[in-house]
């Protein structure tokens, strides 16, 4: 199988595989070449995927979509960093998601001042378009 997963801004990966396990919301979810095609939400957690030389690694991902049809299996999420063990897994989730959190923090704080202002100029201009 050939599993993609895309971040808003990137491709994250794009390897063969020949097994998948994610953590849908219904549960743990294993995918082999020969599972049905299916879509399903994804839950935050570790997916798990096995290479052709019998490799295994670690990919923490946020929530998300994934979709398999045929031999592809295609994730969409936020966030997501892989790992070839999951010790450093955690540190690197640690690290990447914390800093991830800051900005949209910061981006949050941002727009409630802008909605702020906007709010204040309206009521200042009595409701009325200027």
């Amino acid at each position: 199988m050939k599993l993609k997963i895309l971040l808003p801004t990137a491709i994250l990966l794009e390897v063969e595989t020949e097994e998948i396990v994610v953590e849908a919301e219904n549960g743990s979810l294993g995918l082999l070449p020969s599972h049905i095609d299916c879509v399903t939400a994804l839950v935050p957690g570790i997916l798990s995927y096995r290479t052709p030389t019998d490799k295994t690694v670690y990919v923490a991902v946020d929530e998300g979509i994934l979709v398999k049809w045929g031999e592809i299996v295609q994730i969409s999420t936020r966030k997501a960093v892989r790992s070839q063990d999951l010790n450093s897994l955690k540190a690197t989730v640690e690290n990447e998601f914390i800093r991830l959190d800051e900005g949209e923090k910061k981006a949050r704080s941002a727009l409630a001042k802008l909605e702020a202002g906007f709010i204040r100029k309206f009521v200042e201009s009595g409701g009325t378009q200027p």
